[in-house]
């Protein structure tokens, strides 16, 4: 064996639990896009209120509404609040 392979070796030696380690994390990460590709069915969670009547069912329905729309408008306002944050920061606009 020459003095090539046994650097070679030695160098293996010392990177090899890394990479392993890593290719490990990405055969993980991989897995997960699998997973979150495959999409997310509301309408499993949601089925206990289909036994509840229409009224119910559309109180329901608009509580879960007000509540997307609430949050939507609170990430607006916080991207907004931010965005003048800047602007106020840079004093160039």
């Amino acid at each position: 064996m020459g003095i090539k392979e046994q650097i070679r070796g030695f160098i293996d030696k010392i990177f090899n639990p890394p990479i392993t380690f890593l290719d490990m994390a990405i055969d993980k990460l991989r897995a997960v896009g699998q997973i979150t590709a495959q999409g997310l069915n509301i309408g499993k969670y949601l089925a206990i209120f289909g036994d509840m009547p229409t009224a119910w069912q559309l109180v329901i329905s608009s509580a879960l509404m007000s509540v997307v729309i609430l949050g939507s408008l609170l990430i607006f306002r916080s991207v907004m609040r931010l965005y003048y944050s800047l602007k106020e920061g840079v004093k160039w606009w």
